[in-house]
């Protein structure tokens, strides 16, 4: 095998050599890889194979060199999943071999990879989460019918409140969206992605044709809001924020019904609810709602000085009754602090 190591952002004619594979998702496109890089100065490292001009195989990598989280490499960071490419289960091992060989050299504490059960099944996982996805094919009604009960009266419900959704590409919506954001994640005791971030999604992703945000108003108050990828026939469910007095009128429900309706009528296949931790009872409930298929996502650790695949306790929490009680400037300008070391 003859194994590159590349950067996507300079490596010339990247995103159509990734749809030359038809196992590539939006996550390993250079416009993700822009994010990332930009907003919290990882290093991209996307170890690849070609057969014939087409990709063969590929685990892309981010190098994230924290003085409070030590050096390691993540495919990818802040990403639900990213199963690494290949056509064999002897391939992505040597590919895999290669990587954790980098690593080693390069004085990495471990190597995150966010899939690759089909290969390291043998191995400890280190996280186990769930994923939704709902099949767009037939009408609206036929789709509309899956639903669980309380969804569906949840949506008519929202639509009785004179709930309505708008779709929008701009900064202006993003901007509206960074601001439910900020006020969702007080509310759960965790800081706000910087806002840089954000601008950055804009200008790789949203602004190119590759994701939209979508905005529940009551009356002229934004209440709820969605960010969602885009790549082939493929959409995804990125980030949501609703304000919390407003959950009664239920805009989450109807955002998430006009959205699915978008996508349904521009041809897409499949939408995607992304990752849930399987002890967020209350997440999973709301998405299996959907008429949903579920199933799990194993994240793997290899610790370079134990030289094997570990278990890894969880060493971040989903939220910190301290950060609810911070003023909001504060609280962002720990988002600015903390999450290029979180990765």
């Amino acid at each position: 095998m003859n194994i590159e190591i590349i950067n996507p952002i300079t490596y010339k004619n990247w995103d159509e050599l990734l749809l030359t594979s038809d196992q590539s998702i939006f996550f390993q496109t250079s416009a993700w890889a822009k994010v990332l890089c930009e907003s919290y100065n990882y290093k991209p490292l996307y170890f690849i194979t070609k057969n014939n001009g087409r990709l063969s195989s590929l685990i892309p990598v981010m190098e994230v060199n924290s003085c409070l989280t030590g050096k390691r490499g993540v495919s990818l960071p802040f990403t639900d999943y990213c199963t690494p490419i290949g056509s064999s289960e002897d391939q992505l091992t040597i590919l895999t071999e290669k990587l954790i060989d980098y690593g080693t050299q390069a004085g990495w504490k471990h190597v995150e990879l966010r899939g690759g059960r089909n290969y390291l099944k043998r191995f400890t996982t280190s996280a186990t989460f769930i994923s939704h996805t709902l099949e767009l094919s037939g009408s609206e009604d036929q789709i509309f019918k899956t639903f669980r009960g309380s969804t569906r009266r949840n949506i008519k419900h929202a639509v009785k409140e004179n709930v309505r959704v708008i779709f929008d590409r701009s900064w202006k919506s993003v901007e509206a969206f960074y601001r439910l954001n900020s006020k969702t994640r007080k509310h759960h005791g965790i800081p706000p992605q910087p806002k840089k971030f954000f601008k950055k999604l804009h200008e790789h992703i949203i602004s190119k044709d590759r994701g939209i945000v979508a905005i529940a108003l009551h009356e002229t108050v934004p209440v709820a809001g969605g960010v969602f990828f885009e790549y082939g026939k493929k959409a995804l469910f990125k980030y949501g924020a609703s304000m919390r007095r407003y959950h009664h009128l239920r805009p989450n429900n109807l955002m998430m019904w006009e959205t699915i309706k978008r996508y349904l009528h521009s041809g897409f296949q499949y939408f995607s609810f992304g990752k849930t931790e399987p002890e967020n009872k209350g997440l999973a409930q709301f998405k299996h709602g959907w008429g949903t298929r579920e199933r799990p996502i194993y994240y793997y650790t290899y610790d370079v000085r134990a030289e094997a695949f570990i278990e890894r306790k969880k060493n971040l929490k989903s939220s910190y009754p301290f950060f609810r009680l911070m003023p909001a400037p504060l609280l962002k300008l720990a988002g600015n602090m903390l999450y290029r070391h979180a990765g």
